[in-house]
């Protein structure tokens, strides 16, 4: 029972709410995964909404102040001085530094409308509606430093700092226009992380830089039209996968002797990761018109959640690999606390729990958020953040909807086995084309050089066509980290060639893909399947007071309950 209470405590939803106290702050989960309430304040009559809240994300971050607020009085001998402000110098390597008590302090109540390019701070509110790559990705970035991604995602960014100009605020950007923790839940960094210090800035400045060589060669006509061919065949091959999908289970449902189980579960769990691969890429491409819907088939293999994920993934994980904003460093570590033999069996029943109910509590969650505090902040209106909702929901209906389908047939057992498979090789996917474990980033070093040397290309079969789709998108994973921009898998495979001979001018080593099955997934089951848990470690437990000391039953009965209040572990 308690350990029911302790999983109800996670969730707004089903918090007990005094009479006289009303939510002040929120923070709900970025990979679909904890949501908490922070903190409250009494007596309040209407919330607005914060500067910078950000409903209809999957997680939000709104305050208010109390009802009279005194204005702060200076001394006399300060009166007219300007304020102390601390300025990262973009060109150098030193992080900017903080007194030690202002390390990791909530923001003030109402953060500034503010981007921070090139230490410069830009109003970029009015350009939410009008940005080519739809509203999402200007709207989630207000309160950090832009940077990165200006000059990453943008074939010609010297035309997008053109645009810039016409924003300035004319001032330099200080820590307090930084959301300290991104805007997003607190447990997704490591402790003490702040934005201001702790964002890499790397120097753009260099026109010999290799992402300037490769896009030079890159953007030449003839490159370009070949680029634009292979997108068209990418979008071509996603939508026979997506015939062949929808065959594959009404032969399995209606005429059973075509397709016996043997086949259908490793047939199920290749297509199923394979669209998620062309989700992956739907969530790099602008966000507008129908890409908004379809960009949740990245949902189809049961782990991730696009709806919330785009932001961790696109905007933090691909500026700032093995840094500390990289939050895939940090999310998938769960699991670790989970005696070592329970973690298969528990974890399957977790996200057994999402698929039922789980993330339907987090998208009602969602939406009663973008309810009360409006979503202009993130999509400019309702009209334009809509067909995200219908995606997300329409994904989750279909993934219920053939747990159903297969129940009312007799076919459970065949549900349940390719979803097992799916589950499990799709997760060490994640973590599969980086070594998370290595040091930090050199934000000295040449961006696309760093990008290159901490990730890794994916083998399945050894057909890079075939690989693109069955390792989920990774298998031209360092092109895709070098161009996280370009809109397909089989674009980045023939861009291949001149990524390697322009790193090559710069002495990075091209190493060999890494095949998943035998490089890969040996090594990451010892260290998150076969490896003691973390209490166990801490109190040297043995392996039988592992698994059966009560704060470890504990832990995993949480763990099973989570899962179907919506409270992730990804």
């Amino acid at each position: 029972m308690n350990a029911i209470v302790q999983a109800f405590k996670h969730i707004q939803i089903f918090r007990h709410r005094e009479k006289n106290q009303k939510l002040s702050e929120f923070v709900l989960a970025h990979d679909a995964s904890i949501a908490e309430d922070i903190t409250g304040v009494k007596n309040q009559e209407k919330p607005q909404l914060a500067a910078d809240a950000m409903p209809g994300l999957g997680y939000a971050y709104a305050k208010e102040p109390p009802a009279m607020m005194p204005k702060p009085q200076l001394p006399a001998g300060e009166i007219g001085k300007d304020p102390p402000t601390i300025m990262p110098n973009v060109n150098s390597q030193e992080k900017p530094q903080l007194p030690a008590g202002e390390i990791g302090k909530e923001p003030p109540p109402n953060l500034p409308n503010i981007w921070i390019y090139d230490g410069e701070v830009y109003d970029l509110s009015d350009f939410i509606k009008r940005h080519p790559g739809g509203e999402f990705f200007i709207g989630r970035m207000k309160n950090r430093d832009i940077t990165t991604l200006v000059n990453i995602f943008h074939p010609n960014p010297e035309k997008s700092k053109r645009v810039l100009k016409k924003y300035a605020l004319g001032r330099e950007a200080r820590p307090e226009d930084v959301h300290p923790k991104y805007n997003a839940p607190p447990f997704l960094f490591r402790e003490g992380f702040d934005g201001w210090r702790d964002t890499p800035k790397f120097n753009f400045q260099n026109k010999e830089q290799l992402l300037n060589r490769i896009k030079t060669r890159l953007n030449e006509p003839e490159m370009k039209k070949k680029i634009e061919q292979m997108d068209f065949i990418f979008n071509v091959v996603t939508i026979i996968l997506l015939i062949v999908y929808i065959l594959v289970q009404v032969l399995r449902l209606n005429f059973m002797q075509y397709m016996p189980i043997y086949l259908f579960v490793p047939l199920m769990a290749a297509l199923r990761i394979s669209l998620t691969g062309a989700g992956h890429y739907l969530i790099h491409r602008a966000q507008v018109r129908l890409n908004k819907v379809f960009a949740h088939i990245f949902d189809i293999s049961y782990v991730p959640m696009a709806f919330v994920v785009t932001d961790g993934h696109t905007l933090m994980h691909h500026p700032f690999t093995q840094s500390q904003v990289d939050i895939k460093r940090n999310v998938f570590t769960a699991m670790l606390e989970l005696p070592r033999f329970y973690r298969i069996p528990v974890h399957t029943v977790h996200k057994l729990g999402h698929v039922l109910t789980g993330m339907f509590v987090r998208l009602i969650e969602i939406c009663t958020l973008g309810v009360k505090f409006g979503v202009k902040d993130m999509y400019g209106s309702w009209q334009r953040g809509f067909p995200h909702y219908v995606g997300t929901f329409g994904m989750r209906v279909i993934l219920v909807g053939e747990l159903i389908l297969f129940w009312m047939h007799g076919d459970l057992g065949a549900w349940l086995a390719q979803f097992v498979l799916t589950l499990w090789i799709s997760t060490f996917m994640i973590v599969a084309s980086h070594d998370f474990e290595e040091e930090e980033v050199d934000p000295s070093e040449d961006w696309a050089v760093s990008q290159i040397r901490n990730s890794y290309d994916l083998t399945m079969i050894g057909n890079k066509y075939i690989d693109c789709f069955l390792s989920a998108g990774l298998s031209p994973h360092r092109v895709h980290h070098v161009l996280p921009y370009q809109k397909s898998g089989f674009a980045n495979i023939i861009s291949e060639d001149i990524v390697r001979e322009e790193a090559e001018k710069f002495n990075v080593v091209w190493s060999k893909p890494k095949n998943f099955f035998f490089d890969r997934l040996p090594i990451l089951v010892k260290h998150y399947l076969l490896g003691p848990s973390r209490t166990a470690k801490e109190n040297n437990f043995g392996l039988l007071k592992e698994h059966f000391h009560p704060q470890q039953l504990m832990t995993s009965a949480k763990y099973v309950i989570q899962g179907f209040l919506g409270i992730g572990s990804i």
